[in-house]
């Protein structure tokens, strides 16, 4: 599709939000689409579990630029939608703004802080279910070198890095862990053409398996490993069946939960700062058929007992967003 095409498109979009019914829940995607297969795609997952088990309707958008974030928001509130969902901190700017002027409207923001009362916004302990496959990582490599390619290179994603680095590191002190960021646009999210091409990099230095915490820029990530013949990790929604025995794990992160539970209770929504990890199984790792031949006991049992040190505060994962540092490289 064409730029132009996508820019009407999306002002058809915009134009449906107008004739919603009172009370229905909206769901608003981030950059890159609800069919990203990663962040995007869970929060789509959760609208659409509880659409299935309610029979409810639901509003929602895909961005196609910056510009169209307030206007998605305001448009979905003047049509009475209860409660507007967002999934991504890009839209922590413009939120504290229009929910001050729709007190009666509640909001979801998923990924970043805002305080209002009538917002609820929600973050999650990336880096204690990064920790977990950077473990996983470090005992699955042949070659001691792994890597971890990022999306937009931004203090969150930061946070995935780190916690990745240190579980690698608790499992061998003298593992090399190469980063990359794809950029520092939102575009980062949505080039898998660039993802491979870091990835094929990464491999050329030796990295035998390498994590993507990209979106769908992952994608192109783990399509390359699995042509290489090395292991991946996806993120956020499980993304192990993307390449059935070359995708070691899915860092997930439970977003379809928050937006399920954000639909379910509707007006009535609490609002408030919520923080999930490990305890509120908000993220964790992921173990099916299409990657129970990579993961040994012996892997399962190291990790399971790392995820109840850190539960129990035993093993501390160190948050990068708490100082913008990392203790390893």
């Amino acid at each position: 599709m064409t730029f132009l095409g996508k820019t009407l498109a999306a002002s058809a979009a915009l134009a449906l939000i107008a004739g919603a019914a009172l009370a229905e829940p909206a769901m608003v995607y981030d950059l890159g689409g609800k069919f990203d297969k990663s962040f995007n795609e869970a929060a789509f997952n959760g609208a659409e579990r509880w659409k299935a088990e309610t029979g409810g309707t639901y509003r929602e958008i895909e961005l196609q630029s910056e510009a169209q974030r307030e206007q998605a928001l305001r448009r979905f509130a003047e049509a009475g939608l209860n409660p507007i969902v967002m999934a991504g901190f890009a839209f922590g700017a413009v939120l504290g703004e229009v929910a001050a002027d729709y007190p009666d409207t509640k909001f979801v923001i998923i990924d970043t802080k805002v305080e209002a009362p009538n917002v609820r916004a929600i973050e999650y302990s990336e880096h204690q279910g990064s920790y977990l496959v950077g473990m996983m990582a470090a005992m699955a490599s042949r070659t001691g070198t792994v890597g971890f390619i990022g999306g937009m290179d931004i203090p969150l994603i930061r946070k995935f890095a780190c916690g990745y680095a240190q579980g690698v590191k608790a499992v061998n002190p003298d593992a090399t862990v190469i980063q990359n960021m794809t950029g520092t646009t939102p575009a980062a999210w949505a080039d898998p053409v660039k993802g491979g091409e870091l990835a094929r990099a990464q491999i050329a230095q030796g990295a035998d398996v390498i994590y993507a915490a990209a979106g769908s820029t992952g994608v192109g990530v783990l399509q390359t490993a699995a042509d290489e013949g090395i292991l991946s990790i996806g993120v956020d929604s499980n993304q192990n069946y993307l390449h059935p025995g070359q995708v070691l794990t899915s860092m997930i992160k439970r977003v379809d939960i928050a937006v399920y539970n954000a639909f379910t209770a509707g007006a009535d929504l609490e609002t408030g700062y919520f923080v999930l990890g490990l305890a509120d199984d908000g993220v964790g790792y992921a173990l099916d058929e299409h990657n129970a031949a990579l993961v040994t006991a012996e892997m399962q049992a190291a990790v399971d007992a790392a995820k109840a040190g850190i539960i129990a505060g035993e093993i501390v994962v160190h948050d990068y967003m708490s100082d913008n540092t990392c203790p390893v490289n």
